[in-house]
């Protein structure tokens, strides 16, 4: 897969380092300034575009605060440890002035589309300026499947089993009801959008920010050995500890650079064409807020999600589970993770290293919901030993016998439950009720979902809109909403792993194009914010 190749994170951060030498550190220098452009001290009467600088900011933020602040942050710690955090904040404090970049140079190849509305991004300047349209068309295709892979079809998969599991909720009544409000907001365009986007952006933040600080201040002693364990492990990777089985450098360097990526989109070339709409004169103005938005979406948001889970200490921890399959391997023989030379080899065994570790091929005996043959092999799920596994069939209790084959269970109507380690959203789930709330903090979770993914797909939509524009007109916008609102509801009852699978191609194929352009405008970049700094009015 292309966007876990191992060389991917390494020009992904070379560009942004690259710029951030070039340039001079813009998002240190150009922070404060960038919080007063936000605020309007600069507007001036007149100036062209559709939208404010914050519901610019508003928009591009509910297309990246998603999902991944809340999943991907508890999968990159449960794959790197505490490390990957560390690598999620490097991506993004580099990623700000990629973000920086991108958008000062596609505002300022943006257009005035037939509809009526601006309408920008990197597939402008890759034509208008690079004179690269076979590069430019590339890109807004990969958009367009991006919208539905990104967008639309795995957030609102993530909304109908989060309502689902915490309210009983009917998958197809949660798709229907959202799909019709998804309706509403995009077919009116992008100043609606934008109106919905720049309300429900700062109420799910504060809700999801108190949720994460009942949690943070009430494991209050285990803040500071947690960023030790951030630092400490950054270089050398992690070492096992309760039912985590360790991660070297490389894993959480890759785990933590590719979260980083997916939350913020720093590079991908997606928020240049939220930003594209802001009323503005001057593309380095709208260049500088967006460079606010790695900041806010890493380094407070996911950074907070990494301390609920890392100071509740449950990352470590094994939990009861419905094991799926994708996360489960059987192998032979009796390992315990008290045994450090087991932890050891099955490390090594998980990362496709050498290792004297062999996938279990054989038969299970099972009598009510028990395996009678277990010293023949052990249960794997989620990287962690399983324990007090438990086979059942539609809620009971399984008799029979399993056949596995390389360690993969061949009966797929047996469910598999035990206590193991979980990830992405479970992790964090269970993270937020180690504080203040209890067991109400699931809701926080659960609500944010709701929040975060719906205006994803919101977000999105317009990402596609434009592209659909830039690639057949005004005519197809339309046609365009209509399939991504039932794809939307499609989606809430249909697995989407495949879209999953087909959007993470998209997007390496989105990002590096984009990447590719404005490194060659460097020079022209570099002039731009000098040519911006002449103006006496801006300092």
């Amino acid at each position: 897969m292309l966007g876990s190749a191992p060389w991917f994170p390494y020009v992904l951060l070379g560009v942004g380092f690259f710029f951030t030498l070039y340039l001079g550190f813009p998002q240190l220098r150009y922070f404060g300034h960038a919080i007063k452009i936000l605020q309007g001290k600069y507007d001036k009467p007149g100036d062209p575009g559709d939208t404010s600088h914050f519901q610019a900011l508003s928009t591009a933020l509910s297309g990246t605060v998603g999902t991944g602040n809340i999943g991907g942050v508890g999968l990159a710690i449960f794959l790197g440890g505490p490390a990957a955090l560390f690598w999620m904040w490097v991506t993004a404090f580099l990623g700000m002035t990629t973000k920086f970049v991108e958008v000062t140079l596609s505002h300022k190849y943006r257009i005035k589309a037939a509809d009526g509305y601006y309408a920008g991004g990197p597939m402008f300047y890759m034509e208008r300026r690079l004179n690269m349209k076979w590069l430019a068309i590339l890109f807004a295709i990969a958009t367009v499947i991006s919208s539905f892979g990104t967008g639309s079809l795995p957030q609102v998969n993530n909304i109908a089993q989060a309502m689902h599991d915490t309210f009983g909720l009917n998958k197809a009544l949660t798709g229907g009801v959202l799909a019709v409000l998804l309706g509403m907001v995009i077919i009116g365009g992008i100043t609606r959008i934008a109106k919905v986007t720049s309300t429900i952006v700062p109420v799910m933040a504060v809700l999801y920010i108190i949720g994460a600080l009942a949690v943070i201040i009430y494991n209050y002693q285990n803040i500071v050995p947690s960023f030790l364990a951030v630092f400490r492990d950054a270089f050398n990777g992690s070492a096992a500890v309760g039912g985590f089985l360790g991660a070297s450098f490389a894993y959480a360097f890759n785990r933590g650079v590719n979260r980083g990526l997916f939350s913020n989109e720093a590079g991908q070339g997606s928020a240049p064409i939220a930003h594209a709409s802001a009323r503005a004169d001057e593309p380095v103005s709208e260049g500088m807020v967006s460079l606010l938005e790695p900041f806010i979406d890493t380094i407070i948001i996911c950074t907070l999600t990494g301390l609920v889970i890392l100071s509740s200490g449950v990352w470590t921890e094994k939990h009861m589970n419905r094991f799926e399959r994708a996360d489960m391997i059987a192998v032979a023989g009796t390992y315990t993770d008290e045994n450090k030379e087991h932890v050891q080899d099955l490390f090594h065994f998980l990362s496709n290293g050498e290792s004297k570790v062999e996938a279990f091929s054989g038969s299970v005996v099972v009598a009510d919901g028990r395996a009678l043959n277990e010293g023949e092999f052990t249960l794997i799920n989620a990287r962690s030993i399983a324990e007090d596994v438990e086979y059942r069939v539609a809620d009971d209790s399984f008799s029979g016998v399993l056949t596995v084959i390389d360690g993969r269970f061949v009966n797929e109507n047996v469910e598999i439950w035990g206590n193991s380690l979980v990830h992405s959203v479970a992790l964090t789930n269970v993270a937020f009720q180690r504080g203040f709330f209890g067991e109400y903090g699931s809701l926080i979770v659960t609500l944010g979902i709701l929040l975060f993914a719906f205006s994803t797909a919101i977000a999105w939509s317009y990402y596609g809109d434009r592209s659909m524009i830039y690639l057949f007109g005004p005519k197809a916008v339309m046609p365009y909403r209509l399939v991504y609102v039932l794809a939307f509801f499609w989606a809430a009852i249909e697995d989407t792993t495949i879209i999953w699978n087909l959007s993470a191609v998209a997007i390496v194929i989105m990002t590096l194009p984009n990447l590719f352009g404005i490194t060659i405008l460097a020079r022209e970049m570099k002039d731009t914010v000098k040519d911006y700094w002449k103006d006496p009015s801006h300092k």
